[in-house]
């Protein structure tokens, strides 16, 4: 067995190391108890969607034991089949994890699934991890952080980038806001599900990094269509083109990624219109609460929700180019 001790942790110098029942360290000290993280503990996740069941499917390749839920038993299968236990509600996968991991649609779902009476933070372990993947509300990561603190369990926000390419590939970029001490201790899980890690500062912060991101590729994605309409009514081969301007400064995930989707008519979902529809309206949202002006963002939102009207709400993002070339 292998285990991962919490670094120093600033409110206490003094630790207290035992096992429980379930074979798992506590770490002890004045102000908390908690957990210690080793490979035998257990996982609960929640939403097996696009990007959460390659996460879970690279959870239980590193050999964690991982119990999922979704609302429809049936699109878990695969993952039961290879190996993740099923659990037939919200409290019975809380109760029974050490971690819990969500990733799901909305923050009315993120709701959902953290409050009340049957939701995570009433049912989880003392002593706990729970970590919303979900793009969200930094108001709402900011009240699951509160009300889980005085529940004896920690809470990380840790939204992800990097699209179905990056859950498959264990690559994505996780954004976290939180605790020091919980980051650490959590680390390891997150190293399997991402490359690219970092804690941003306090709870919420994950989120507002994530916005930022969102912000950013609000206005990429109408440069890349408006690069390859150009492109191609210019009389050029738009993947030539792509292999010289990837590589310079116009390079971006979007550009080489979703470019090639766009021009081979591709419009699988890798990251839903829909659900980048909720992230940039979360983000203007933000971006008004603290008196900013973000017309770039404003001008994407609006071409999404003209793309969701035309019935390309369940598309990938790259559909955005259907507005800007007739053919498609």
């Amino acid at each position: 067995m292998f285990s991962y001790a919490t670094p120093c942790c600033s409110h206490s110098s003094k630790r207290f190391f035992f096992y429980n029942d379930e074979n798992n360290y506590i770490v002890k000290t004045r102000r908390e108890c908690y957990i210690m993280l080793t490979n035998n503990t257990k996982i609960g996740f929640i939403g097996t969607g696009v990007m959460g069941k390659s996460m879970v499917q690279n959870l239980l390749q590193a050999g964690y034991p991982v119990s999922v839920y979704t609302r429809t038993k049936e699109k878990a299968q695969d993952l039961l089949n290879q190996g993740a236990d099923w659990k037939d509600s919200v409290a019975a996968l809380a109760s029974e994890s050490d971690v819990v991991i969500s990733i799901v649609g909305y923050p009315k779902d993120v709701e959902e699934v953290y409050f009340g009476t049957k939701g995570i933070i009433e049912n989880a372990k003392t002593g706990s991890y729970i970590i919303d993947m979900t793009t969200s509300k930094p108001s709402l990561a900011e009240r699951i952080y509160q009300e889980a603190t005085e529940k004896g369990i920690q809470a990380l926000d840790a939204p992800v980038s990097g699209g179905d390419i990056g859950a498959r590939n264990g690559t994505l970029a996780i954004m976290v806001g939180g605790d020091q001490d919980a980051f650490e201790a959590v680390f390891p899980i997150f190293e399997v599900m991402g490359s690219n890690i970092i804690l941003q500062g306090k709870a919420g912060a994950g989120q507002h990094t994530k916005l930022s991101n969102q912000i950013a590729i609000a206005s990429n994605m109408i440069g890349v269509c408006e690069a390859i309409v150009y492109a191609k009514k210019a009389g050029l081969d738009p993947i030539r083109v792509l292999d010289s301007i990837t590589t310079g400064a116009a390079g971006s995930f979007s550009l080489s990624k979703l470019a090639p989707r766009m021009i081979e008519g591709d419009f699988a979902p890798g990251f839903y219109v829909k659900h980048f529809i909720k992230d940039m309206t979360i983000a203007l949202e933000s971006v008004e609460e603290i008196g900013l002006s973000t017309p770039g963002l404003a001008l994407s939102l609006n071409l999404y929700r003209e793309l969701a009207e035309k019935g390309e709400a369940d598309s990938g993002t790259q559909a955005l180019i259907k507005l800007f070339d007739s053919s498609l």
